[in-house]
């Protein structure tokens, strides 16, 4: 397994699309250790530049913290000869540095860092909740911008300056003035990923702001689409990156948007059309509906994104 400074995991996910593979359950919600194994294995074969394990798309807010650990850990025994693996850690500060401890010993090469529980919280306490966590692990961290963890430039800045191992700002506000004073501020400190939901569809105009990666949701179930999307971006090909909109991302988004939660139930839903089912999702989300399932599978043949085994 390789393993990464903080600097060089920066250098290797900064050019490169990222993704969150979903966790596996059986029948009983229970993790289905071989089923997410062969995901990992199938998701790990494509030139994808970092997995992150246990994150949202893998529904880590339903993991209990021995979950998340032993999900990192097969996340890292799977994938990490090919891949770097990242872990996610998030709820309260003592279970984020829980969950940083323990994806670093699992061999993660780093963690993202989820927005603190339920609570608002002011600049200084965001610094210190993501300054705990920093210094609680040698590998590195990513915070992640959106809901009640909304950094400052200026505190993105301080966290840069006391830990070399800070090394990524992920965001899900898609807030033009924010972005533009946070990468101004810090430049090429730190790389930046884009984290709104089905990040494709932002793409294109976050990479004038720095943000030279996504997570891309959808490559748990298209990832040669989405790598090529991806290309697109980077090589700022506007007639290729609206021909996908057109022909699979935005259909899929009036799919996605039909419920709330949908984001990560559709997903699941993309791998059970394509005959590579993951089983459900946990509550609090719901599966897709059957009609809603049908028409996910509809549409992915009509874009031509549906393999020939499961199209039979």
């Amino acid at each position: 397994m390789a393993t990464y400074t903080p600097a060089e995991l920066a250098t290797t996910l900064k050019d490169g699309l990222l993704s969150f593979p979903v966790t596996a359950f059986d029948a009983n919600l229970e993790i289905d250790e071989a089923g997410y194994r062969r995901h990992l294995d199938w998701q790990s074969s494509f030139g994808v530049a970092g997995l992150f394990a246990a994150g949202g798309t893998g529904e880590g807010f339903t993991l209990t913290p021995e979950e998340s650990a032993r999900v990192v850990r097969m996340a890292v025994e799977e994938a990490g000869d090919r891949v770097p693996v990242l872990g996610s850690a998030g709820g309260s500060t003592k279970q984020a540095i829980l969950n940083a401890q323990d994806s670093e010993a699992a061999g993660a090469q780093g963690v993202l860092l989820l927005p603190p529980y339920l609570t608002e919280c002011d600049q200084d306490g965001l610094f210190n909740h993501a300054s705990a966590v920093c210094a609680s692990t040698s590998t590195g961290v990513i915070v992640y911008n959106r809901a009640n963890a909304i950094y400052s430039a200026d505190t993105v800045a301080r966290l840069a300056d006391t830990h070399e191992n800070f090394i990524g700002f992920k965001d899900a506000t898609g807030d033009i003035e924010h972005l533009t004073r946070v990468y101004t501020k810090n430049g090429d400190r730190l790389f930046y990923l884009g984290g709104l939901p089905t990040a494709e569809t932002f793409a294109l105009p976050l990479l004038q702001l720095g943000m030279s990666t996504y997570s891309s949701a959808m490559y748990n179930f298209v990832p040669e689409f989405a790598l090529d999307f991806y290309k697109d971006v980077r090589n700022q090909d506007h007639a290729a990156v609206t021909e996908k909109l057109k022909r699979f991302v935005l259909p899929y988004l009036d799919i996605r948007d039909r419920v709330a939660g949908y984001g990560v139930s559709i997903v699941k839903g993309g791998l059970k059309a394509i005959g590579r089912d993951a089983g459900s999702v946990r509550p609090p989300l719901q599966n897709l509906t059957e009609a809603d399932l049908a028409d996910l599978g509809a549409l992915l043949t009509q874009a031509g994104l549906m393999p020939a085994a499961a199209a039979v």
